[in-house]
């Protein structure tokens, strides 16, 4: 395993074949999102729509806290900005960063523990697949400190996934939601001890990225499209694209191959 920054860095990035594992490295301040870690973060995501070779990304966090949100005071105001451009740079800043994770072509596996909270829920949130530790403790804190409850894409993520009522409870009063109440309406596909959390998330992603390579980012195409479908036809004319392209590549034929002759396919992104 190659890892990618030194110890006091915002964040760690370490490589396991194509599957790479990123880590919130502030546990100092229970990861929470300063200026240097937030334009790190965005960083690194924005470079992933160019770095094909990586298959998967697994998303954890070093410390007893996944990320217990905003660290006010991490954001530097020189004067040359009134505070509405501050806070406005502030807000863009990690919303931003939360539209980049969306957008990349490679799945995430959110590897939640602790407490993770604002900001640190919306990170989960905007992952592709969520397992959490028995202490994850998640809320949309927004509401508790005077502002509104809807707040870098939990007002778009949360009702998606656990539908109006549950999201609208938990938003409208900001409390805390538990790993097993998680699990019980499918925010969390997991709840693993936190010891096992990298094994786990480990598996999965190797599991997706023994697929063909240009199939699974597709794959997390079509399944973002289709979260916003308008009918059922247009959510077919997006599956429909994305297969006739797969059946004219070498991997599909590759994959047919394989399926017959009984070994695992070798694909090649072609």
């Amino acid at each position: 395993m190659k890892e990618r920054a030194v110890a006091d860095s915002p964040i760690q990035i370490e490589r396991q074949g194509p599957v790479e594992i990123l880590t919130l490295n502030r546990p100092q301040a229970l990861n929470t999102f300063d200026e240097p870690m937030t334009f790190a973060l965005r960083e690194y995501f924005a470079g992933l729509a160019e770095r094909l070779d990586v298959r998967a990304v697994i998303l954890r966090a070093q410390g007893r806290a996944f990320c217990a949100g905003l660290d006010l005071a991490g954001w530097e105001n020189d004067g040359s900005r009134g505070l509405l451009q501050h806070y406005w740079r502030l807000q863009r800043s990690i919303a931003g960063l939360l539209e980049l994770m969306r957008a990349c072509p490679q799945p995430i596996i959110g590897l939640g523990h602790g407490a993770a909270c604002g900001a640190g829920f919306s990170m989960l949130l905007a992952s592709d697949v969520r397992y959490g530790a028995p202490d994850l403790r998640m809320n949309a804190a927004y509401i508790k400190v005077g502002l509104g409850g809807c707040d870098l894409g939990c007002s778009y993520f949360l009702p998606r996934l656990v539908g109006a009522s549950i999201a609208s409870e938990y938003i409208l009063t900001g409390r805390f939601m538990k790993a097993d109440k998680a699990l019980a309406c499918g925010l969390l596909s997991e709840v693993v001890p936190e010891p096992d959390l990298l094994a786990k998330g480990l598996e999965l992603a190797g599991e997706m990225a023994a697929n063909a390579p240009m199939g699974l980012r597709l794959t997390k195409e079509a399944l973002n499209r289709n979260l916003d479908a308008r009918s059922l036809s247009d959510a077919m004319a997006v599956e429909d694209r994305q297969q006739v392209m797969m059946l004219m590549s070498e991997d599909f034929a590759e994959g047919v191959a394989a399926f017959r002759e009984k070994r695992p396919p070798e694909y090649h992104d072609r």
